[in-house]
């Protein structure tokens, strides 16, 4: 398996979908359906701010793999979010971390 990280960039448009308590507990539900999404949340410019953005992190075997998985997710609108993969090595690979 190769360690993934996701960094999704929100439109403003993205602020009003967020909103939408049927979207958000599908985009739970999704997420809590798919092991591989190892982690994942929201990312702001400060606390007080509103989300700009987010970031997962995915054990999947290939990039291909990751598309899938953002494509069937139930908060991707292509047209208010955007995203970049990369391929990821954690620093400290025998230690692990409880968020």
């Amino acid at each position: 398996m190769v360690r993934w990280v996701v960094i999704f960039k929100d439109s403003e448009a993205m602020l009003a979908v967020r909103a939408e308590r049927k979207l958000r507990d599908a985009h739970v539900a999704f997420a809590r359906a798919h092991p591989e999404l190892r982690i994942g949340g929201g990312l702001k410019p400060d606390p007080d701010s509103a989300f700009c953005g987010a970031m997962w992190v995915v054990e999947v075997a290939d990039k291909d793999a990751v598309e899938r998985l953002i494509s069937a997710d139930p908060f991707y609108f292509p047209e208010h979010r955007t995203y970049e993969i990369y391929a990821w090595g954690k620093i400290l690979e025998d230690q692990s971390v409880v968020l």
